[in-house]
């Protein structure tokens, strides 16, 4: 006779702690990205296929597609609330890059220009927030 073995849930610090866990490996992949795109950003600048003008929109760009991987990769490990995973890895994204800026300048403010990049991050983590949600399941009757 086989004894069933029943699955035992997780603890609510559990869950917690492993949401945490899976949102900031989605930002540090996300701040992985944004920094190699922007490395290539930098080689078009310097060999003048891109001009410097271009260079505040190709940010944005980069900290959209950068929080939309790393959001991606957060949503699909962690397969619920979505819609909270995915802007907090853009806002883990952004203050991971305001560190930076930080460290490298001493006048890094949110007011010369990190408004945008803010907002760049949380839509870009949102889109995968927002389309990631898996659909409920019908009850049966």
């Amino acid at each position: 006779m086989r004894r069933q073995e029943r699955r035992q849930e997780e603890p609510v610090g559990g869950q917690w702690l492993n949401g945490m866990c899976e949102v900031l490996k989605g930002s540090v992949l996300a701040g992985v990205v944004a920094i190699v795109l922007l490395l290539v950003c930098a080689v078009l600048v310097s060999m003048g296929m891109l001009p410097v003008r271009a260079m505040e929109g190709a940010v944005l760009a980069v900290c959209i597609l950068g929080a939309l991987v790393g959001g991606v990769y957060a949503v699909r490990r962690l397969g619920r609330h979505a819609l909270l995973v995915g802007p907090g890895v853009g806002a883990v994204l952004f203050l991971l890059l305001l560190t930076a800026g930080l460290l490298v300048y001493d006048g890094a403010t949110v007011a010369n220009g990190g408004l945008g990049i803010l907002c760049a991050c949380l839509c870009g983590g949102a889109i995968p927030g927002i389309l990631g949600r898996k659909p409920r399941k019908k009850r049966r009757r």
